[in-house]
């Protein structure tokens, strides 16, 4: 047993871990508790099943951090960026994917693994012996989420995430919306057309913030006193921050032009992502929501071009739970308290698929290098991985500590350049290129190859 590693959770993180630690020669147990035991999110058995966007974000590794993690990613074989890219659709500057597709594959290509098993009988309470890597993410189950919690001697933090809703695309009505990326963004026709827009005049966005704001809408149970966070906030909640809120963020009308009224600029527009490579659904971006069912149906059908839409989901909310990483976890992402023990993914204070994922490739490689008796080099903290991973074992303020996207704020400073936004282009070029040299040479530093694509 001393020499398996055994994984709790078999989405981002999780199947990250999985794949980087076979790859090493580590025989892997994933212990994924669906479909036996069910959760409100999720709809399958599949690993990596994606459950709130189908967004990887930008992919930009030039100019933004994001896209850098996903370099570093593919560098070092991952297979959660990989099967992104094989399963991506056109989303301008983002990476989007078919989700059934893309939970498809990360299940085929783990299961076809020879060093990899997965059982699915639900794991309660924290092992005593053995290799682990805790990676059950926003929906740890209560009797995991308790054993964690008299175990660290701490109340879990928890904030609350909410889902946006898919449309059915033939259920939209495209003499009213038109197909356009924010400022014709993309190298290709269909990556310029990614994106259906549906546009608003003053009148119809104030009567929607009106609906919004007087919508029936699913309250916290009592005791539960945790906020949002913020890069996932229900449309109810900001438009209750102000009534111009929404019209600067998701329903921005900026960098594009409406074919049907060339002359007339919209005061907002709500913008749906492809959702699938056949593209017969659309998610509502930046549309996650809180409302009940009924009440959704009804302000969502104020939207001009989905009076008569048909919902393939409805958005919904859930509670996250993660760890106060920065008291609890050491610099290899073990339990102090229990060092056979390690955390990944959303659980540890991370907030997204790309850094969840990141967070179990660490993960991974670590524990394999453990179990084998390698010593791993230190991740370098001018990396997007090591600027994460340092945050969370360390970096963050512990008292104050919230879940984080990874972001440029979380780089040391390149000495010598320009601050401000006139300067931004450089410092981000700048921030990458010298990650890109760090990480290279922590893989190159390894004595083993990078796991290969199948």
């Amino acid at each position: 047993m001393t020499h398996e590693l055994h994984i709790i959770g078999g989405g981002m993180a999780g199947s990250e871990a999985a794949w980087q630690a076979a790859h090493r020669d580590i025989k892997v147990v994933i212990h994924e508790m669906r479909p036996k035991v069910e959760t409100f999110a999720h709809k399958t058995g599949d690993l990596g099943e994606m459950v709130c966007s189908n967004s990887f974000r930008s992919d930009d590794d030039e100019q933004n951090a994001v896209g850098l993690l996903h370099w570093e990613m593919r560098q070092a074989g991952g297979v959660i960026i990989d099967t992104a890219h094989q399963h991506r659709l056109p989303a301008g500057g983002a990476l989007a994917v078919d989700r059934d597709a893309f939970s498809a594959e990360i299940t085929r290509r783990l299961h076809a693994h020879p060093n990899v098993s997965v059982s699915h009988e639900e794991i309660t309470d924290l092992p005593d012996e053995g290799h682990w890597i805790i990676a059950t993410g926003p929906l740890t189950s209560a009797a995991l989420g308790d054993a964690i919690q008299k175990e660290t001697g701490t109340d879990r933090l928890a904030f609350f995430d909410a889902i946006a809703p898919i449309v059915y695309a033939d259920s939209i009505d495209m003499s009213k919306a038109w197909l356009q990326s924010r400022y014709d963004k993309g190298d290709t026709e269909e990556e310029q057309r990614a994106y259906i827009n549906c546009p608003m005049d003053k009148a119809q966005y104030e009567a929607f913030i009106d609906a919004l704001l007087a919508a029936d809408k699913t309250e916290f149970h009592e005791g539960e006193t945790a906020g949002y966070f913020d890069g996932c906030l229900p449309i109810e909640v900001m438009s209750e921050r102000g009534r111009e809120t929404l019209r600067h963020g998701p329903m921005k009308p900026v960098g594009l032009t409406n074919p049907h009224q060339p002359d007339v600029k919209p005061w907002a527009v709500v913008q749906l992502r492809r959702d699938n490579a056949l593209g017969t659904l659309y998610n509502i971006v930046g549309f996650q929501t809180k409302m009940k069912y009924g009440a959704q149906a009804t302000v969502f059908k104020m939207i001009p071009g989905l009076e008569n839409a048909s919902f393939a989901r409805l958005g919904g909310i859930h509670r996250n739970t993660f760890l106060n990483s920065p008291t609890l976890l050491d610099h290899q992402m073990r339990l102090k308290s229990r060092p056979n023990i390690r955390f990944a993914g959303q659980v540890t204070g991370v907030e997204g698929y790309v850094e969840s994922a990141a967070m179990g490739l660490l993960a991974g490689r670590m524990a394999a290098a453990e179990i084998s008796g390698v010593t791993l080099p230190t991740v370098p903290q001018d990396s997007a991985h090591g600027a994460l991973i340092h945050h969370i074992t360390g970096g963050a303020e512990a008292k104050t500590f919230q879940p984080m996207n990874v972001n440029f704020g979380l780089f040391r400073p390149v000495e010598g350049l320009k601050g401000g936004r006139r300067g931004r282009k450089d410092r981000y070029k700048a921030y990458t290129d010298r990650a890109k040299a760090a990480w290279s040479a922590w893989l190159d530093a390894q004595s083993l190859d990078a796991p290969a694509a199948e």
